[in-house]
């Protein structure tokens, strides 16, 4: 290769590393909206609000799938292998896969659907807070048949559904993601019916009461401080839906919501939306507006944020850690609680209607449920209008539960009024995932509990910053879990925690050798 191509060949890597920090830009200040949307933006900005993401997606949209980013593209995929090194190769290659789908989708389909979904938002609330499903219903219809549409220009020869997975979990299909469901609904099904039925149950009188909201705050963000989460670049506010967002790395958002009743939600939400914001503010700084610094996958993020909400702050060395300062903040309730119990409380094992209330044990049948009614959608055979009916049998079904309205049933999650469909999946193989990765951890580490009790938790940031948060997009899921935990995906950890966990919480052996 001559010095004039080396030359021709760096620039044209210059130039499309140009285009796609313009894209970045654009798509950060799209992040930043949708934060202010669902924090402060007045009720009134709404149609206002819509317009300004349907432009912004449009002009993203027309920046990326330029003429000139294929042609860039090709002479860069034709240069010997030395040309690149890993970090400008995984450049290349994420580009061109996002670029190939982007550019077989219409502009005017892009700005529709990015209009639909913020309007999608305020229609989603307000049918919430009014228990009127139906109201909701035509925008979802609509919603559904849009995303059908999207997923036929990107790849007619793939199901529908399908295609929408694998924006949030490359490499996971149905027929991957279907075997791992039904395994674990056989798994937890009878599981969560002996914890229903055990004759033990911890004590939770403590979590109950009245708890003020400055009290919670102030706990939470002594916690996610601990974790540390850095406010340099970043903020903690409040939404109806707990989320993580912003614009990058150097600018994440965080919400949680608080209850006077119940200071747990708030403090666990704050959590685990810190453990995506860790992600973020983890990944490659000299990196950052460019896709290999990007994370992963959905479920690779989310494996992030309960790796912190589950597998560390939901065992017994947590609780050793902060009882005490649960009992400052909280003196009433707390009083005579020990770590053991405040472990055991903060554990308990109760079906519930709401999916982000719920405990790790059914968590996973909220997933499934979700998910099943996402394929009967996509494949035809459910129809919108029976959602209601559909889904409080299927909480009946896996929970013995049945939802006595849609607010608490059908209409209490936002994704669906966004467009989201594929990305349910995701909290549930990144919970698998989380399992896998604390086993790394703990396998390498023999006394992280030692840690976690002391309150040291720098060693886990350094762990997460070094093994998964700075490998960006490098790798695929299972070669990243590979190398992280010496094997690709397996959901076997993740079931025998959860048996092991919940079989001593509930004394279910003992109660089983007594029978």
């Amino acid at each position: 290769m001559t010095r004039n191509t080396e030359i021709s060949l760096r620039g044209v890597y210059d130039s499309l590393v140009a285009r796609l920090q313009e894209v970045h830009y654009l798509n950060s200040v799209m992040g930043i909206l949708h934060w202010d949307q669902e924090v402060i933006m007045p009720p009134g900005g709404g149609d206002s609000r819509a317009h300004q993401l349907s432009t912004l997606a449009g002009l993203s949209h027309d920046k990326f799938t330029a003429p000139e980013i294929g042609e860039w593209l090709t002479q860069l995929e034709s240069a010997p292998e030395s040309e690149f090194n890993d970090v400008e190769r995984c450049n290349i290659r994420e580009t061109r896969r996002e670029y190939d789908r982007e550019v077989k989708v219409p502009r005017q389909l892009v700005q529709e659907l990015a209009e639909m979904g913020s309007r999608g938002h305020h229609i989603w609330v307000k049918a919430r807070e009014d228990n009127d499903f139906a109201s909701f219903a035509p925008f979802l219809e609509k919603m559904v048949e849009l995303k059908k549409q999207w997923a036929h220009h990107i790849d007619p020869n793939r199901p529908a559904y399908d295609v929408n997975i694998d924006v949030f979990e490359q490499g996971f299909t149905m027929e991957r993601i279907d075997p791992v469901f039904e395994r674990l609904k056989a798994e937890l099904v009878p599981l969560i019916a002996a914890i229903k039925d055990s004759d033990y149950k911890p004590d939770t009188s403590f979590l109950q009461g009245h708890f003020p909201l400055a009290e919670q705050k102030a706990l939470g963000q002594h916690v996610i401080r601990d974790m540390g989460f850095n406010f340099d670049n970043g903020r903690v506010d409040v939404s109806v839906h707990p989320f993580c967002g912003g614009g990058d790395c150097t600018d994440v958002r965080i919400t949680t919501r608080y209850r006077e009743d119940n200071f747990i939600e708030s403090l666990y939400a704050a959590i685990h939306e810190t453990g995506h914001a860790l992600y973020e503010q983890g990944r490659m700084q000299d990196q950052k507006a460019l896709p290999v610094s990007e994370a992963l996958t959905t479920g690779v993020h989310e494996s992030q944020s309960l790796f912190w909400e589950r597998m560390i702050a939901q065992q017994q060395a947590f609780a050793q850690r902060y009882c005490s300062l649960f009992a400052e903040t909280f003196p009433e309730a707390f009083r005579n609680v020990d770590a053991h119990k405040a472990y055991e409380g903060i554990n308990t094992c109760q079906p519930s209607f709401i999916r982000v209330e719920a405990d790790e044990v059914t968590y996973p049948m909220h997933v499934i449920l979700r998910y099943e009614i996402e394929k009967g959608l996509f494949d035809g055979s459910m129809q919108v209008q029976d959602l209601p009916r559909i889904w409080n049998d299927k909480m009946e079904a896996y929970l013995g539960i049945r939802p006595p309205t849609d607010r608490e049933g059908v209409l209490q999650d936002v994704h669906w009024s966004g467009g989201a469909f594929g990305y349910f999946p995701s909290y549930t193989l990144g919970a698998m995932m989380a399992c896998q990765f604390y086993k790394a951890l703990e396998r390498e580490m023999p006394d992280i509990r030692d840690h976690i009790a002391s309150g040291n938790f720098k060693v886990i940031k350094e762990w997460l910053n070094r093994n998964v948060h700075s490998k960006g997009k490098l790798y695929d899921t299972d070669t990243l879990l590979k190398q992280v935990t010496g094997e690709p995906f397996n959901p076997s950890p993740f079931i025998a925690y959860l048996q092991a966990k919940y079989t001593a919480i509930y004394r279910l052996a003992d109660q089983q050798a007594g029978r």
